[in-house]
């Protein structure tokens, strides 16, 4: 659980292990619905979580945070607090694991994103790239500057500008493939500088077959996208885990 502090509230948001019920039955669901946003609201007694009438208020944010790790109440599920405290632990770790635990975050151009079916690997890349330079070209695409993370969780993109959505997130198991475009395309937003394409391909869901693939461009001069995908393909991509439909 991650807390944001802002004016008078925070923002919590809580990774479930499973699906809300109503979303289970639909069968529609991407993965991303396994992040759940709740507000934690300050009141003249302490603190609760916003717009749950099951919800007591507690002296402190430590004190709600605690009967949460002992029952989850309105929250999907009971909070997971570490069992020792990760500032003063000394471990002998690389740099890559230490990157892999703490995560590694630039903001990039978000393009476009294409359901490949069961297309996967370069080809899917190169077709979606295909795709979103094709709608670029006939002024149907909308491109928003997003924040890309990179943990030992997955892959989060949230949207700076909220237009086009507010977070996504792309567990470990599912990343399948991260390149940069294979045909060495790049994206011209402003007209002075042109950035290079990049992509990552996922399973839709762990229940439904199906590849989806994601497009973006570099944004920042620091965060090259070749950066970025080396990233992404060394340290939370596992080798050899590029699967079709059928696997």
């Amino acid at each position: 659980m991650k807390l944001l502090q802002l004016t008078f509230e925070f923002l919590a948001a809580v990774v479930s292990a499973r699906f809300a019920v109503s979303i289970a039955q639909s069968g529609l669901h991407d993965g991303t619905e396994l992040v759940r946003h709740f507000l934690i609201e300050t009141t003249s007694k302490g603190v609760k979580l916003k717009g749950c009438s099951n919800e007591p208020v507690f002296g402190s944010l430590a004190a709600l945070v605690y009967q949460h790790s002992i029952t989850p109440l309105a929250l999907p599920c009971k909070l997971i607090l570490p069992d020792y405290d990760p500032v003063s632990a000394v471990e002998n770790i690389t740099s890559g694991q230490a990157l892999l635990e703490q995560g590694a975050a630039c903001n990039v151009i978000y393009l476009y994103s294409l359901d490949t079916e069961c297309l996967t690997g370069r080809e899917a890349l190169r077709r979606t790239v295909d795709e979103a330079l094709l709608l670029a070209s006939q002024k149907k695409l909308d491109p928003v500057s997003v924040h890309f993370k990179v943990s030992s969780l997955g892959i989060t993109v949230t949207d700076n500008t909220r237009k086009l959505f507010f977070r996504r997130h792309y567990a470990v198991n599912s990343v399948t493939y991260c390149d940069i475009d294979p045909e060495h395309r790049s994206w011209s937003a402003t007209g002075t500088r042109t950035a290079e394409i990049f992509g990552f391909i996922a399973r839709k869901s762990v229940s439904t077959p199906g590849n989806a693939c994601h497009v973006f461009a570099e944004l920042e001069p620091k965060q090259p996208a070749t950066a970025i995908v080396n990233f992404v393909t060394k340290v939370m991509m596992a080798p050899n885990r590029t699967q079709n439909c059928s696997q």
